[in-house]
């Protein structure tokens, strides 16, 4: 990979690398997002009557969005079965700091409710349980998808710090550019980094914005 090549003919000359870095970074992005949905928006929904429990959830989730990404990095690598070097502890490191976004915006939704709704639907003889997924969970839904959209956005740009542990991905162009001192690698990780988030935020969006109408 030549450094001294610039501009769109670096892109078209390693357009199959690019493209192989792209497939790769979604890759770690779409399974820590799917693994971290699975954890934040059932605990969510578990924590809504549960004010001792958000507390100390919300407040863990908390602590892993303010510890700097390259060094959660380092503190997951000496783990045993979650650590090591490569995609696994990318991975984990990616779900940890989608976690918040989904599990506040869980919570939020669900706690935010029109009551006169709540109370029509125990009127019904709806139980808890059945309030919670029939009522609650459907009207959250798109204050849910606003957190997923936010998380997303996050793990796009924080995944780029994966290729410092050899998790592959665009942040491999970015690093050796600035081992290199080339413009050129460099912008072949941040543009398509930046197109992802683009994309994603602008789906995930109408995606909500179609909810909320509904």
């Amino acid at each position: 990979m030549s450094p001294g090549s610039s501009g769109w003919s670096f892109f078209a000359e390693h357009r199959a690398e690019i493209l192989g870095a792209t497939l790769d970074h979604i890759e770690l992005v779409l399974i820590s997002m799917v693994i971290a949905m699975f954890i934040a928006v059932p605990l969510g929904m578990f924590i809504v009557q549960r004010p001792a429990l958000r507390a100390v959830s919300i407040g863990i989730a908390n602590i892993f969005q303010t510890i700097p990404s390259l060094a959660l990095f380092g503190f997951l690598i000496p783990i045993p079965f979650i650590g090591g070097i490569g995609k696994r502890t990318a991975i984990v490191a990616l779900v940890l700091y989608a976690l918040l976004p989904i599990l506040r915006n869980t919570y939020v939704g669900l706690r935010g409710i029109d009551p006169a709704v709540l109370e029509a639907a125990e009127a019904m003889g709806m139980t808890r349980a059945q309030i919670l997924f029939r009522v609650r969970f459907p009207l959250a839904l798109a204050v849910i998808l606003a957190g997923i959209r936010t998380a997303t956005i996050i793990t796009i740009g924080i995944a780029t710090i994966a290729a410092a542990i050899g998790a592959g991905g665009l942040g491999t162009f970015i690093f050796r550019g600035v081992a290199l001192v080339s413009d050129s690698l460099i912008l072949a990780g941040a543009i398509p980094a930046a197109l992802l988030a683009l994309a994603a935020d602008f789906l995930l969006g109408m995606l909500e914005r179609r909810l909320r109408v509904v």
